[in-house]
């Protein structure tokens, strides 16, 4: 079960969280769930039975603007894990994972990089590298649709805003074996798809613009260990992108998986969980 409370931040912002645990469930690992765009922030169903077996608490919150929480026009990446420490104190988390899809791993790399005494792992599945990767052909194997949204976004908030008004949903951006996933398993993503543009596109324009923009700390200071999943069929974040950053995250394993795309390589994250949790233990610093 998902209970779905609202906070203050500390600036006033109201922010909407979720979270599965129960009474007794502070001994479990808490995994941190960072959602794509454009989504909002309930954490992903299709992964609960895993999770539970695994002893998994799943929390998570709508980026500012998405469901419940307060817009914040101008975020940078960065931001997030500032928020992302708001809500894990406000439901009495201490130290976490953090596992991001999409455009949720840049936020779910930024708790990694600025949050070192809290997180404990992180697993990102199908995220872009940042925008000014030196030495990455950012564009090449995506999508027209994401290159034309995206190079928007590069010429700044109103081109943007422009083209989303324009702009129409284009199912060739996803590979056939996406389409197989959001006909089974994964068709949970209309659950969170559906009220993250049912509010306009406000957040989603934050997103983007936050994407193309300084992210506000850089790979290399994430010092916890990092697992890379992507599909190296993916039309809408290519697989380069994890390969640029496996190679600048200190601590960093990348599994390629040659068949899927953007949303089928969620087929392999129940794995996933499973590293989350062996890489979330303790580190022996001395000899046994």
């Amino acid at each position: 079960m998902v209970t779905e409370t609202e906070a203050e931040l500390a600036d006033g912002r109201r922010v909407r969280m979720y979270d599965t645990g129960e009474p007794g469930s502070r001994h479990r690992l808490t995994v941190f769930w960072h959602h794509g765009t454009p989504n909002i922030g309930s954490p992903p169903a299709p992964l609960f039975p895993a999770a539970d077996r695994l002893g998994i608490r799943w929390v998570s919150y709508d980026r500012p603007g998405y469901g419940g929480s307060t817009a914040r026009p101008g975020r940078d990446v960065a931001s997030a894990a500032g928020d992302a420490a708001q809500v894990a104190d406000a439901l009495g988390v201490g130290r976490f994972a953090v596992m991001g899809h999409s455009g949720g791993v840049p936020h779910a790399l930024a708790c990694g990089a600025l949050l070192p005494e809290r997180v404990l792992a992180v697993v990102g599945v199908a995220g872009p590298a940042p925008f000014d990767a030196e030495g990455l052909d950012w564009f090449a194997g995506m999508s027209a649709s994401g290159t034309a949204s995206l190079r928007a976004a590069a010429r700044g908030r109103a081109a943007k805003e422009d083209h989303a008004a324009n702009a129409a949903y284009d199912p060739e951006m996803f590979t056939p074996a996406d389409h197989e996933a959001l006909s089974g398993t994964w068709a949970w993503f209309g659950d969170v798809v559906g009220p993250a543009v049912a509010s306009g596109p406000g957040a989603p324009v934050d997103d983007d613009l936050a994407y193309v923009g300084p992210w506000g700390f850089a790979p290399a200071q994430v010092t916890a260990p990092v697992l890379l999943l992507h599909g190296g069929q993916d039309r809408v974040v290519p697989s380069s992108h994890s390969r640029w950053l496996a190679h600048r995250l200190p601590d960093a394993e990348l599994r390629l998986s040659p068949d899927d795309g953007h949303l089928s390589v969620l087929d392999s994250a129940d794995a996933a969980l499973t590293w989350l949790v062996d890489n979330s233990r303790p580190r022996r610093s001395g000899p046994a």
